[in-house]
C-alpha cells in the first residue's frame, strides 16, 4: 500500500510534533539558573514521577511531578515553581521540521490530533503549529490516555462519522512506542513511528517499553512528508 493511499493521519502531538523536553529544559534552565541537574537526569526524573501510577490528566500534571522531581535534584520546591512548569507548555516550541511537513500533508489527507494533553494545552499546540488540522481530539474528549484502545476506538468514530473513512484509511503517526506504536499494531492500525531521539541515547522523558516494529519509520515528520510526495 503506498502512503499515498491513506486518507486521514492522526498525529500524537507531544513528542512527535511538540518538543516537550526542550520546553521543559528551556524551563528549568530559565527558573533555575544555579542548578547542576544535567538534562539526562531531570528528563529520567519526569519519566519515573510520570511512570509511578499516581499520574493525573496532563498537562495539569506537571505541577505534581514538579514536586516529586524536586527534592530529588536538589531543585526549589515551590508551588510557583511547579505551576510554572505546568503553565510553560504555552511556550514549548514545535521541532524545526512540524510546521512545515503539517502543510505539506495537509494538502494530501486530513489531519486529526490524538493528544494525551488536555483541551486547553492543546489549544497552544495547535497555534504554535499553524493550525493544520482538520479535527482536534484531546484526552478530555476521549476520557481516557493512550494506550488505552478506548481512545483508539473514540477517534475512528469521530472521522468515520465526520468524512466516512475506515480504519483501513487511517495512518497513524507517532513517536511514543509506549503510548502508541505499540498498541496501535495491537489493533491493526498503519503506524508512522517519527523517531525523533534517532540520535540520543536513551527515552529521554518518554516512558520506556518493549519495541514494536513500526509499518513506516522515519526520523521526521519532513521526511514522512518526502516519501508521501516521492509515492512511496
Amino acid at each position: 500500500m503506498s502512503l499515498q493511499d491513506f486518507k486521514v493521519l492522526t498525529f500524537d502531538v507531544v513528542g512527535t510534533l511538540i518538543d516537550f523536553e526542550g520546553g521543559m529544559l528551556a524551563y528549568l534552565r530559565a527558573s533555575a539558573p544555579e542548578s547542576r541537574v544535567t538534562d539526562d537526569d531531570f528528563l529520567a526524573a519526569y519519566r519515573r514521577a510520570r511512570a509511578d501510577g499516581k499520574a493525573g490528566w496532563y498537562p495539569d500534571d506537571l505541577e505534581r511531578c514538579w514536586h516529586a522531581i524536586a527534592p530529588e535534584l536538589a531543585l526549589p520546591d515551590t508551588d510557583a515553581m511547579a505551576r510554572g512548569l505546568r503553565d510553560s507548555v504555552a511556550n514549548w516550541p514545535a521541532f524545526p521540521d512540524s510546521v512545515e511537513a503539517l502543510k505539506r500533508l495537509g494538502k494530501r489527507f486530513k489531519l486529526v490530533t490524538m493528544t494525551n494533553a488536555q483541551h486547553w494545552a492543546l489549544a497552544h499546540f495547535d497555534r504554535t503549529l499553524g493550525s493544520p488540522f482538520d479535527m482536534l481530539l484531546s484526552c478530555d474528549d476521549a476520557l481516557c490516555e493512550k494506550p488505552d484502545a478506548r481512545y483508539f476506538a473514540y477517534a475512528r468514530g469521530r472521522f468515520e462519522g465526520a468524512w466516512g473513512y475506515k480504519q483501513a484509511d487511517n495512518l497513524h503517526v507517532a513517536q511514543s512506542q509506549y503510548h502508541d506504536i505499540g498498541i496501535s499494531k495491537q489493533l491493526g492500525i498503519t503506524t508512522c513511528w517519527i523517531e525523533r531521539r534517532h540520535a540520543q541515547k536513551g527515552s529521554g522523558g518518554t516512558i520506556e517499553s518493549t519495541h514494536t516494529q513500526p509499518d513506516y519509520h522515519f526520523h521526521t515528520l519532513a521526511e514522512l512528508a518526502d516519501a508521501v510526495e516521492a509515492g512511496r
